[in-house]
Parts: C-alpha cells; sequence; structure tokens
C-alpha cells in the first residue's frame, strides 16, 4: 500500500487539494447563499450585480436594456428592447465556474504570490467574461430565438469551460509548482 502511495503522491495530493478547496469554497458559497430566503424570492447580491452589469453592458453598446427582479423564482429578469430575454438566476452568476477554476489553480499551487495573483487574474477574467456571454446571449436570442438551444446549452458554455481550461494550462505549464521542475529538469 505504501508503495502505491509513493508511486502515485502527486496525483493524490493534487486530487485532495483540489476536493479539499472545492469543498471548502461550495461550503462557504452555500453558507452565502443560506442568508437569502429562497420562499421569497430573494436574489443574492452577486446575482443581481451580474444582471446588473450585464444590463449595463448592453446599454454602453447603445442596446435598450432593462432589470427587474423575477416574481416568480429568485432571480432577475433581463430584458432587452422591454423584451424579456433572460432569467439570471444563482447558477448564472459564474460564481461555481470561479470555484472550480480556483479549486485546479490550488491544487497545482506555484509560488504563493504568483498563485494568488492568477487566481484573482483569472477569476476577474472569467467574471468579465460571463457578463459579456449574458448580454451578447439575450441580444442574439433576440434576433435568433430559434438557436437558444444552441446558444445557451452550446456555444456559450463551450466558449466560456474552454476559457477556463485555456487559463488550467497557461498555469500548469508557466507557473504551478509542475512547470518549474520541468523548466529546470
Amino acid at each position: 500500500m505504501k508503495k502505491y502511495f509513493l508511486l502515485h503522491k502527486p496525483f493524490l495530493l493534487f486530487l485532495g487539494k483540489f476536493l479539499f478547496t472545492y469543498l471548502l469554497l461550495t461550503f462557504v458559497y452555500q453558507s452565502y447563499l443560506s442568508q437569502f430566503d429562497v420562499k421569497k424570492f430573494e436574489v443574492d447580491g452577486f446575482t443581481q450585480l451580474v444582471a446588473k452589469q450585464s444590463k449595463d453592458v448592453m446599454i454602453f453598446f447603445n442596446y435598450d436594456a432593462s432589470t427587474s427582479p423575477n416574481i416568480n423564482e429568485p432571480g432577475m429578469n433581463l430584458f432587452y428592447n422591454q423584451k424579456l430575454m433572460a432569467r439570471i438566476i444563482e447558477g448564472c452568476n459564474g460564481l461555481s465556474v470561479i470555484i472550480l477554476f480556483i479549486s485546479f489553480i490550488i491544487a497545482f499551487s506555484g509560488k504563493m504570490k504568483l498563485t494568488i495573483l492568477f487566481i484573482i487574474g483569472g477569476s476577474v477574467l472569467i467574471h468579465i467574461l460571463n457578463v459579456f456571454r449574458i448580454a451578447l446571449l439575450c441580444v442574439l436570442m433576440y434576433y435568433f430565438p430559434k438557436q437558444e438551444h444552441v446558444l445557451h446549452g452550446v456555444f456559450f458554455p463551450l466558449f466560456i469551460y474552454g476559457v477556463v481550461f485555456m487559463l488550467w494550462i497557461i498555469w500548469v505549464n508557466k507557473f504551478s509548482k509542475y512547470a518549474t521542475k520541468t523548466a529546470k529538469s
């Protein structure tokens, strides 16, 4: 058994760090969400922020956009040309993707300062791309309503997870402890 652990130590350390970080951050996030009464359709502040910023992006590009609380579920409605185009719920705010991103970076950690800076920079990038994703999705669905499934269910998830995957590759190859070990070999 000891031989097995020694042989697979790097993988097991990665897995342990990843799971611990992911579970810890998910617990913190769920604790945050538990402050809001779902039965009263209360929307968490971060989801409200994402909805507002998505609306602001649309307005910046001279699109007629507005938001309002959803009266049927905890979420925000996003309108384009006075037409409801999106319900922004907790799952749309990008925090679960950011938690996944952070967990991987910590599992493949490098130097402390660089790890923290990469986590902050990557999280901000994911957030910004998510806000633009929602704004663009609303505009595209307005003009191409029959493509909603492809846009919402395929293209945009592929894009956001593709960016996260590329950030992981950059991290592992350029900045993680693994990258420095292979560079010295």
